[in-house]
C-alpha cells in the first residue's frame, strides 16, 4: 500500500482516517461487490464508519469492488467505485493491537478526478462521521503506517475542505449578485425573490455547518426560483450538483428472496463537527 497524503492536488487525492465503529456489518457476493447484510450465500464483512461514510459522499455507483476481498479479518480489504468523473479506492487495515478493536484500524481513501468533486466529497465524508477523521487514536503508530506527519494528514484533509467551501461560497455570491440585479425591476416578481433570498439564507447557514449536500440543495432552489422569476436566467448550477446525487441506490439492491432491512444505511441525520479548530 502506498504511504504519504495528498490533499489539494490537480489530478488525485489520497486521505487517511482514523476508524472509531467498525459498522455497518455488509456482505459481499460470488462476483466480490459489496451488498447489505444478510444475503443468502454471502460472505459477512465490516465496512466501518469512514467506508460508510465515504461512499455514500461519492453518490450513486455500481455495487463496489472488492479488489482485495476481507478474509479471516472482516474489517481488512481494499474496495473501488466510481460515480461520474470521479473513482475512488478505500484501503482497511489494522495499524495496531492485532486487530482486535475497532479503533485498532485506519482508511486509506483515494480519489481521482476533479478537484471540486474530491474536495466537497472530502468535506461530506468529515462532517458525516462527526469528528475530525485525521486524528488517530495512536499518533506515533499513525504516522508509521501512513508514512506522514499529523500536520500532513490535518492540512491535507483541511485545505480541501476549506477548496470546497470557497467554491460553494463563491457560487452562493453569484446567485446573491443575480438576486440584486432583478431586485425592484417587477414587483410581480418581488415574491419569487424572496424566496431566493430565504433558500440563499439557508445555503449560507449549511455552509458554517460544513454541509456540502444541504448547501447545494439550497442553491438549487434558489436558481430553480431565479430562472422561474427571469426565464432568461443564465446561471450554471455547480459542477457538483449536476453529477453527483447522494441518494446510492444499491444499498437496497436486493433481491426480493433474499430482502434484508438497510434503512440504517439511509439515514438522513448527519451528525457535523466543526473542523476549522486548531489542535
Amino acid at each position: 500500500m502506498e504511504l504519504g497524503t495528498l490533499g489539494v492536488d490537480p489530478s488525485r487525492t489520497v486521505l487517511w482516517a482514523q476508524v472509531t465503529d467498525g459498522r455497518p456489518k455488509m456482505s459481499i457476493d460470488g462476483e466480490l461487490r459489496l451488498r447489505p447484510d444478510g444475503i443468502s450465500g454471502n460472505e459477512s464483512l465490516y465496512l466501518g464508519d469512514v467506508g460508510r461514510a465515504a461512499l455514500r459522499s461519492l453518490g450513486p455507483a455500481d455495487p463496489p469492488f472488492f479488489d482485495d476481498p476481507p478474509g479471516y479479518d472482516e474489517q481488512k480489504w481494499i474496495l473501488s467505485t466510481s460515480s461520474g468523473d470521479v473513482s475512488m479506492i478505500i484501503a482497511s487495515k489494522s495499524y495496531w493491537g492485532f486487530g482486535l478493536l475497532d479503533k485498532c484500524f485506519l482508511n486509506r481513501i483515494e480519489m481521482t478526478g476533479p478537484l471540486s468533486l474530491r474536495a466537497r466529497i472530502t468535506l461530506d465524508i468529515a462532517a458525516s462521521l462527526g469528528r475530525n477523521p485525521w486524528e488517530p487514536t495512536f499518533q506515533r503508530l499513525f504516522r508509521k503506517a501512513t508514512g506522514s506527519e499529523m500536520r500532513e494528514h490535518k492540512d491535507a484533509w483541511q485545505g480541501l475542505i476549506e477548496y470546497a467551501r470557497e467554491e460553494m461560497n463563491e457560487e452562493i455570491q453569484t446567485v446573491s449578485q443575480r438576486l440584486s440585479q432583478l431586485k425592484g425591476k417587477d414587483s410581480e416578481i418581488e415574491g419569487i425573490l424572496s424566496k431566493v433570498s430565504e433558500s440563499l439564507d439557508e445555503a449560507r447557514a449549511a455552509l458554517t455547518d460544513h454541509n456540502a449536500p444541504a448547501v447545494e440543495r439550497a442553491i438549487g432552489r434558489a436558481i430553480q426560483a431565479l430562472v422561474e422569476a427571469d426565464p432568461s436566467t443564465e446561471i450554471r448550477s455547480s459542477e457538483f450538483a449536476a453529477s453527483v446525487n447522494r441518494d446510492a441506490k444499491w444499498w437496497n439492491e436486493v433481491p426480493k428472496s433474499d430482502e434484508v432491512d438497510a434503512s440504517h444505511l439511509l439515514e438522513d441525520d448527519v451528525p457535523l463537527v466543526d473542523m476549522t479548530e486548531e489542535e
